[in-house]
């Protein structure tokens, strides 16, 4: 099962007052030659899958994944939209304080995840094939 979405939003604060800069992931993309990991709700214990292709747009960090098991409990819950949500795992490599929160300029991206809850609001898949 594959699915397409925005695992993060450039320019929107997020429920912990960060934002992410056009280009913070530009660094991890150029120099990742492994795909990227996709966890089931952040638990590297719980791939549950791949992701396909990650790129910036001008939205956001839009991603192509793919469940391994089109049968187990993530893809059921997905194709029931049950859960929508991604997320991302990763170090900032570079910020500034902004007020609460931070802007994130360089980012060191580790993972994707679909979740229930995602910090950024309308960080959402979008397609499901």
């Amino acid at each position: 099962m594959r699915f397409a979405g925005y695992a993060a939003l450039f320019g929107t604060p997020d429920a912990a007052q960060d934002t992410v800069e056009k280009g913070a992931f530009q660094r991890t993309l150029v120099r990742r030659s492994a795909p990227l990991p996709l966890f089931w709700q952040h638990r590297p214990d719980q791939q549950i899958g791949w992701v396909v292709t990650a790129s910036e747009d001008q939205r956001g960090l839009r991603i192509i994944a793919e469940i391994d098991n089109p049968d187990g409990k993530a893809a059921t819950l997905l194709s029931g939209h049950k859960v929508s949500g991604l997320s991302f795992g990763y170090r900032a490599r570079r910020y500034r304080k902004n007020g609460t929160g931070r802007r994130l300029e360089e980012i060191d991206l580790f993972e994707i995840s679909l979740v229930t809850h995602p910090l950024q609001h309308g960080a959402r898949v979008h397609m499901i094939a």
